[in-house]
């Protein structure tokens, strides 16, 4: 029987936003607009909400199908962050976007920038406490839920964050925020790697 605890589905909510971060990945979100032309909010909402729904169901037994462990999985997206937060410091562009393609999604937006490594290893681990307190561990998937609505609404505001920061606004926070990207990577790097080296 599903069992709604409001105080616990806040939490969850934000956790999750916490992790995912959309509001500071705006700057990166709006220069990518400007190389694409076109971002299309419901392909990567669509797109980061499955990877998020599948890690819930099946993370853990598809990364040990590959032979992955967690923290090699973490570490993975650490370096993929940091490439982004040199973008967004130097402004050198290594993530170059398919010219057949009007848009892009799964490669940096869906991953890692929303569903990165951080998200998707917080859904396992919240998924696996929630199993070991016997919780009601769907009420994850409404937390989710809430977290896609609110991606998909920056997303389709972008031109308009964009008009009322201006092009020196944008740069500024675009600098401002490619730092703390690196300060994530490195963190989660950190975090992670100790054990793999051996």
């Amino acid at each position: 029987m599903f069992s709604f605890n409001l105080q616990e589905f806040l939490t969850l909510t934000f956790t999750l936003f916490a992790v995912i971060d959309v509001i500071g990945s705006v700057p990166l979100l709006v220069s990518m607009r400007q190389r694409m032309e076109h971002i299309n909010a419901a392909k990567v909402t669509l797109t980061s909400g499955v990877l998020m729904v599948l890690f819930f169901f099946m993370g853990k037994p598809f990364l040990n199908m590959l032979g992955v462990d967690i923290r090699s999985f973490a570490v993975a997206g650490s370096i993929v962050i940091f490439i982004l937060g040199l973008e967004m410091v130097l402004g050198i562009e290594f993530f170059k976007p398919d010219k057949d393609t009007p848009s892009g999604t799964v490669v940096p937006i869906a991953f890692p920038l929303i569903a990165g490594s951080g998200t998707l290893t917080t859904i396992m681990s919240l998924k696996a406490t929630f199993e070991r307190q016997d919780k009601n561990e769907y009420m994850i998937l409404l937390a989710i839920l809430v977290n896609l609505l609110v991606i998909f609404l920056v997303i389709r505001s972008l031109k308009w964050i964009e008009k009322v920061l201006g092009k020196s606004g944008l740069m500024a926070v675009r600098k401002f925020f490619g730092v703390i990207l690196l300060a994530i990577a490195v963190k989660v790097f950190a975090t992670n790697a100790s054990g793999l080296i051996k």
